[in-house]
């Protein structure tokens, strides 16, 4: 059985507010790849979320964005009980179905291509990836290049799937379907999407 709505979770504490704020910071982070934001910290949400991943939830998700959640998230009903509350978005086992995915273990992301990509007509009929990630402050250096970037910019991150960039080169050759992404480590975001292209990656 799910959660009682009494037991979930209360999300934002001002929806308006937080909602609004989250959405002008996603958006930011869109325009400008691989820099560093920070979203709402404050969020009631089940322990499996980190509170990046719920903050946006609780922003983009609604009744018409279909959500795949991977095993770790899926194998507890507090999670799709609490974005069903919140949010009213359906659940979906299918990747291709999804508007977006969240993943708290990336590690065992499936294919890129079992996602959602788009099509030459709808290009934005696509699945945007949440990664939980263990850290954007740390790890190697990505240096990424792409609209929203003066020449190049660069950002220290431990990454995962460990492989992400070499899976993301399938955005290179689906332009201009493809898949957004937005790595989040605590209430941190830094967002990839399919328009960026990665430079070199270093200690």
């Amino acid at each position: 059985m799910g959660a009682a709505a009494s037991d979930l979770q209360p999300g934002f504490a001002d929806n308006v507010l937080s909602a609004q704020s989250t959405f002008r910071i996603v958006m930011e982070a869109m325009a400008r790849p691989g820099s560093l934001r920070q979203v709402e910290g404050n969020v009631g949400r089940p322990s499996s979320l980190m509170p990046g991943a719920a903050a946006i939830a609780l922003t983009l998700f609604d009744h018409d964005t279909p959500i795949w959640l991977d095993a770790p998230l899926a194998g507890t009903s507090e999670v799709g009980a609490w974005l069903k509350f919140h949010t009213g978005a359906p659940i979906v086992a299918d990747a291709a179905l999804a508007c977006f995915a969240v993943a708290a273990d990336p590690d065992a992301l499936p294919d890129l291509t079992s996602f959602a990509l788009g099509s030459a007509e709808y290009p934005d009929r696509s699945t945007t990836l949440v990664l939980q990630v263990p850290s954007l402050s740390r790890g190697p250096t990505f240096k990424l290049r792409g609209p929203g970037i003066d020449g190049t910019t660069s950002f220290r991150a431990t990454v995962a799937p460990t492989d992400l960039f070499e899976r993301l080169s399938i955005n290179e050759r689906l332009f201009p379907r493809g898949v957004d992404v937005v790595l989040v480590d605590g209430s941190s975001i830094v967002a990839i999407p399919r328009t960026t292209r990665l430079v070199s990656a270093g200690e």
